[in-house]
């Protein structure tokens, strides 16, 4: 199965979204209580788009994940112990799989799209945040080689400070 990135548009708010909502209703059926009302908004990826920063990943021409990428970190980034911090990085945001694709790698794939997407700008390394409380999260981004350098308490809980090299 083929997914295509591209960066998103305007007109992908209401998929997104759907999307965002089904992902949110299947994380509680999980018993994980990470994303709700508060966060993330239609807001925030209207913001994502505006900026240039967040894509979609599209299967047979249905949105099946989307992720935002820049340099912006909340304060507390600064409790990581980055074990890269003279090389140049970039942190991903709001890595979200529909229901429909899930269980299908289509998360693994995309960080790893990211991550050669950023070897080509000569992007050092990548950080991410990852709430405690989702082990599907959690295992994706140590199986794929993010090591934890620290924890951050938001609103949810705790969140893991993960950061891995790749060029």
């Amino acid at each position: 199965m083929e997914i295509k990135y591209r960066k998103s548009v305007k007109e992908d708010i209401s998929e997104i979204m759907t999307l965002v909502t089904e992902a949110e209703s299947e994380m509680e059926r999980n018993g994980i209580n990470q994303w709700d009302e508060l966060y993330p908004t239609e807001a925030d990826f209207s913001e994502d788009i505006s900026k240039g920063e967040l894509y979609a990943g599209t299967i047979d021409g249905k949105i099946a994940v989307v992720y935002a990428i820049n340099q912006s970190c909340d304060e507390e980034y600064k409790n990581g112990k980055w074990q890269y911090p003279e090389k140049p990085f970039m942190v991903l945001h709001r890595l979200c799989v529909s229901p429909e694709f899930q269980r299908m790698g289509v998360a693994a794939r995309t960080v790893q799209h990211i991550e050669n997407q950023l070897r080509e700008q000569e992007i050092g390394a990548i950080r991410l945040d990852v709430f405690s409380e989702n082990p599907y999260a959690v295992r994706l981004y140590e199986k794929l080689g993010f090591k934890e350098n620290g924890t951050a308490d938001w609103r949810k809980g705790k969140f893991l400070l993960m950061e891995k090299y790749i060029y």
